[in-house]
């Protein structure tokens, strides 16, 4: 039976409900002082009365609020405020106007195009990453728990069972059965140690999931899915969409395996493979050889310092791309990382409507948003019909620490010529 809106919570006036679950509601709610929506999120009075269960409802509530602050990522809902009290908790969040989970993508008549279901897991395997380096394995990655904004961007949410990997004190919750079966890795399922991994494991049922429409590990009772799980492996994702590139079943694959050892080792990993099969569906490019790709990069100053192997590397992680004159390249504001370098032909740099310069064959463009990673401060179209060498932050971290270096020289040297030039200029 559902119980009415209570009309003020602390210092937010309630302007309705938004959901309900077993443990708490969600309110949409209006914080006066900063002017602003927010999501409220409350606990339920007779759960934090419960003699067993009060305290540990009270923890989880500090836990999320908690992490969600350690976080401070875009794609991360922020958390505002909260109150943890005796026989009140609540946890105040930003608000996410004309949002929806990813459930419903997860139906066979709802599915995404397989360009958006790649970016958007992508960009989960980004945000899990950097949760990872900070000691925060999620534990209950599922599509509920992933929102999509009215402007197509990812919100992860829900740390309330989170695991805090570099906390001095002992989780106690390790030793309860932790998360939502449907997408627990086998060592969740088995009660064994939990990491990272758990995550990559939960992000790749997901990826499946809104791939195909089905979940890849089924069982009409626990013991059986939890045998799907430990033994089973699912059919391929092209069984069911055969447009799908087969990368994706290689990736999935991996995502999927049972063993540790054998599953991506980091969450960069996977976003590294996911950069990779995106270019391939963004971009129709032509295929070229391993040699034909040396001969285009081998006299120029960009790669002076690089050895063979180096050589080698840096072609394994880019993107080799073909574009037509008069197409878009890179946008103004566009918050895109990546870098490009002219193998052929010429390129126009166009800021606020106004050519400001054109760029040839050696030459760089969106090297600051690489370094800095912040917005693009100008536009760039093809000039001319051209080749570009594409390299992203994602794809570079998977070279050797030497590549690694031979990059990041290279960009230097190239912004400092830049600043030459203009010094000159002036």
């Amino acid at each position: 039976m559902a119980t009415a809106s209570p009309d003020k919570i602390g210092k937010y006036e309630i302007r309705g409900q938004i959901g309900r679950g077993s443990t708490a509601s969600v309110y949409l709610s209006r914080d006066d002082f900063h002017h602003r929506d927010i999501a409220l999120k409350v606990a339920h009075p007779e759960i934090l009365r419960h003699p067993k269960d009060g305290k540990r409802f009270r923890n989880l509530f500090f836990r999320e609020a908690k992490i969600a602050g350690l976080l401070k990522h875009p794609n991360v809902v922020a958390v505002h405020d909260a109150g943890i009290e005796e026989d009140s908790c609540f946890i105040a969040m930003e608000y996410l106007d004309n949002s929806s989970t990813l459930e419903k993508y997860t139906r066979q008549d709802r599915l995404l195009p397989i360009h958006d279901v790649v970016q958007l897991i992508f960009t989960c395997a980004r945000v899990l990453d950097h949760a990872h380096r900070l000691g925060v394995v999620h534990r209950d990655l599922k599509p509920a728990n992933i929102m999509m904004t009215k402007n197509h961007d990812v919100k992860i949410v829900d740390f309330g069972i989170a695991l805090m990997t570099k906390s001095d004190t002992v989780d106690a919750q390790l030793k309860e059965w932790m998360g939502s079966p449907r997408y627990m890795s086998p060592e969740q399922i088995t009660r064994s140690h939990v990491s990272n991994q758990s995550d990559i494991f939960s992000l790749g049922v997901v990826f499946y999931e809104l791939l195909t429409g089905r979940p890849p590990f089924q069982g009409d009772s626990l013991p059986a899915l939890s045998h799907s799980i430990t033994q089973t492996d699912p059919e391929p994702v092209t069984s069911f969409r055969g447009e799908a590139p087969q990368v994706l079943d290689q990736i999935i694959r991996r995502a999927l395996q049972k063993k540790t050892q054998k599953r991506y080792q980091s969450a960069m990993d996977f976003a590294g493979d996911l950069s990779l099969v995106f270019d391939e569906l963004t971009f129709d490019q032509q295929q070229l050889s391993e040699s034909e790709k040396f001969e285009l990069i081998l006299d120029l100053t960009f790669f002076s310092d690089f050895s063979r192997s180096e050589l080698s590397e840096a072609i394994r992680v880019s993107t080799f791309l073909e574009s037509d004159v008069g197409e878009l390249l890179i946008s103004e504001g566009d918050e895109e990382s990546s870098f490009y370098i002219v193998l052929s032909g010429k390129v126009m740099v166009v800021k606020d409507s106004r050519k400001i310069a054109t760029l040839w064959r050696g030459e760089c463009f969106g090297e600051m948003g690489f370094v800095t990673n912040e917005p693009r401060t100008a536009s760039v179209f093809a000039d001319s019909s051209v080749w570009l060498m594409k390299m992203s932050p994602t794809q570079t971290e998977r070279t050797s620490a030497e590549c690694q270096l031979r990059i990041q020289r290279a960009i230097m040297r190239t912004l400092s010529d830049r600043l030459r030039d203009l010094t000159i200029r002036v």
